[in-house]
């Protein structure tokens, strides 16, 4: 190492001392106190498959970093998985997860002052959170795309995870038996990993590679296949030349990075939630990018070129065989920044020379794509001063505008009760409020479960949608249009409809509108009142209280509070 590690304190001093006291009793020679101290992030939990195979993992790139010259230091984090850490407080840990995850690692990684990261990414929020403390700390990081599980087979059909979820709630609605989601259930995950389908997670994975944070080849994979477990001890080996390098976080986090990201998950029709964690790498890592007017500049200019479940018949298997994200990037080359730095130590146009598709019918070229428009819209209006987000699929949708009457609901336990009831019919706007990131809080409320009720109940193509919660990455039924914001609990435009109100939904024109004018609104504005909210102990509560507006990503930087009446 040829630069001062800021790990490195003068020997015999304090710091040095009781460092060396603790590193001799883990069998840590003396001698190796010198060398570059790199984290290794690990999410390892027995709660879920997403993470259960990490430590295995762990084990690889540590005997990486050892035998290039470095010594690894194994943290934990939390471990959220949203089909299990999701049952507590509707949802709401998950998001807040995220953020938890990042200050995880800033107190283990800063307080240490290590000097690098490799992170194991897996999971929904972890990927993020992992991301936004390299955007945070900015010490020389990689992250390890951990894989996705293999799915199984039910009567003849793939049966994967989101195949469940939607039938569980086909399950409430009647139109599925109780007996057969049961036999689906003990057939969907046949081992370790992500969501198999092009989720948040698998979308999130190929975010790392799009970025420049993971190694180029390395999204997605099989979970512990020989090629990801190479990739682990390949990032082992890198990171350390990274250290060496002072190659960091934000000297990779350009705007055409961000760019490049955008518009991967553009040509895949990625999940929605990949905007707001891209929003909040950017925020946490002072980028100083407009991360939702990258999607609503980009999106139509960016063609659809992989159509994987959920959006397409593709399976995440071929994905990863026709060549997986470098593949795309290399049929996406044209309108890319190749100029943009990798972790590689190589340009986008470096680790992408030289490169070819193994299968451009699952990964099509830019003159050939899957579908004429994007899958993925962004939409403002009177309803979303800032935004609001559609995952319109690669299916030509036969009715590109859609208006109807607003029948509202302040959690997703009264809209599927209505929908029981029968009160919810063709033509409506069903409206669920109150899950944004400060309402939910952390957006937990179940729109999903919503949206899939509905379909199960018949209506999915005969009503629209709207929530200012999220939406699984799985999700791609129905006209439904996520994260509008402002939210409704801090005073947004989404808090003053009422029953009956007319809404249009225009895909054409990107617009989502209520029919009042300004003077209508404001009137309800003057007689509008916070609703209550929930939480008021634990992390919850801190979550609700300090996280910032969407529109910098729902992170921990901004307090909000309810918008005055006038």
């Amino acid at each position: 190492m040829t630069r001062p590690l800021r790990s490195n304190f003068p020997r015999g001093s304090y710091l040095w001392s009781v460092r060396n006291a603790h590193w001799r009793a883990l069998g840590i020679p003396e001698e190796d106190c010198e060398k570059p101290k790199i984290a290794v992030v690990n999410s390892s939990s027995e709660l879920a498959a997403c993470f259960s195979h990490l430590d295995q993992v762990a084990v690889q790139v540590k005997d990486a970093i050892r035998a290039a010259g470095g010594v690894p230091f194994e943290i934990r984090t939390a471990a959220p998985s949203d089909f299990i850490t999701g049952a507590g407080a509707r949802g709401a840990y998950m998001l807040a997860a995220r953020d938890l995850v990042t200050n995880d690692i800033e107190v283990a990684v800063e307080g240490a002052q290590l000097d690098g990261m490799v992170c194991l990414t897996s999971c929904d929020k972890t990927v993020p959170g992992q991301l936004m403390a390299a955007a945070r700390l900015n010490v020389p990081t990689l992250l390890v795309p951990c894989g996705y599980q293999p799915s199984g087979e039910f009567r003849g059909r793939h049966m994967d995870i989101e195949e469940v979820f939607i039938g569980a709630m086909h399950a409430v609605t009647g139109t599925l038996p109780v007996g057969e989601l049961i036999e689906m259930s003990r057939e969907a995950i046949r081992g370790p990993g992500v969501c198999s389908g092009l989720g948040t997670a698998n979308t999130m994975h190929v975010v790392c590679e799009a970025l420049g944070l993971a190694l180029p080849g390395s999204a997605p994979v099989a979970a512990l296949s020989p090629k990801m477990m190479a990739d682990a001890r390949a990032a082992g080996a890198r990171i350390v030349l990274m250290v060496r390098d002072d190659l960091k976080p934000r000297d990779i986090l350009t705007p055409g990075a961000f760019a490049n990201a955008v518009r991967a998950v553009l040509a895949i029709g990625g999940s929605l939630n990949a905007a707001k964690h891209l929003q909040a790498v950017a925020t946490e890592g002072e980028c100083g990018v407009d991360v939702y007017g990258l999607f609503e500049r980009l999106g139509p200019e960016t063609p659809v070129l992989a159509g994987v479940r959920p959006i397409g018949g593709h399976s995440i298997e071929e994905f990863e065989a026709a060549g997986g994200c470098r593949a795309l990037m290399k049929q996406l080359e044209p309108l890319l920044d190749t100029g943009a730095r990798t972790v590689s130590g190589d340009s986008v146009a470096g680790n992408l020379r030289g490169i070819e598709v193994a299968d451009a019918e699952v990964i099509r070229p830019i003159a050939r794509p899957v579908a004429p428009r994007p899958a993925i819209i962004l939409l403002r209006g009177n309803l979303a001063p800032e935004s609001g987000l559609i995952k319109t699929g690669i299916v030509e949708r036969k009715v590109r505008r859609f208006s109807g009457p607003a029948l509202c609901f302040w959690s997703s336990d009264e809209a599927i009760a209505a929908l029981k009831q029968g009160r919810i019919r063709a033509g409506q706007v069903v409206v669920m409020r109150g899950a944004g990131a400060c309402g939910g809080p952390a957006m937990g409320g179940g729109a999903s479960r919503v949206v899939f009720a509905i379909d199960g109940a018949g209506l999915g193509d005969e009503v629209a949608l709207l929530t200012d919660g999220h939406l699984s990455g799985l999700v791609c039924k129905g006209l439904v249009v996520a994260e509008v914001s402002p939210e409704a609990a801090l005073g947004g435009p989404l808090g003053l409809l009422e029953d009956g109100d007319i809404v249009t939904i225009d895909l054409d024109a990107r617009r989502l509108d209520v029919a009042l004018d300004e003077a209508q609104l404001q009137a309800r504005r003057a007689d509008w009142r916070a609703p209550p909210l929930a939480h008021h102990t634990g992390w919850l509560q801190q979550y609700r209280r300090n996280v910032g507006p969407l529109s910098q990503g729902a992170v921990l930087v901004q307090a909000q509070e309810p918008v005055p009446p006038g």
